[in-house]
């Protein structure tokens, strides 16, 4: 699958696991669900990481598009 667009990049992630970096220094990682075009992210089992390390776990969030930095497959 070719990526033209930024969401086509979502698009070949979705089901699979991110790093999401945030605006206020945290960063999630979690299998992404579903995105829309803002890049509000839906992840589900998503731990918080400090240091590279598991700080918490969170479960199923839901990530303002207006937060992300980042988003890398991890």
């Amino acid at each position: 699958m070719a990526v033209e667009r930024p969401l086509d990049a979502l698009n070949a992630v979705r089901g699979g696991n991110v790093v999401v970096e945030l605006k206020n220094g945290k960063t999630m990682r979690g299998k992404l669900l579903a995105y829309d075009i803002h890049i509000n992210l839906v992840l589900d089992e998503t731990e918080e990481l400090v240091d590279g390390q598991v700080s918490r776990k969170l479960g199923r969030i839901l990530i303002r598009g207006d937060t992300v930095i980042i988003v890398h497959v991890a």
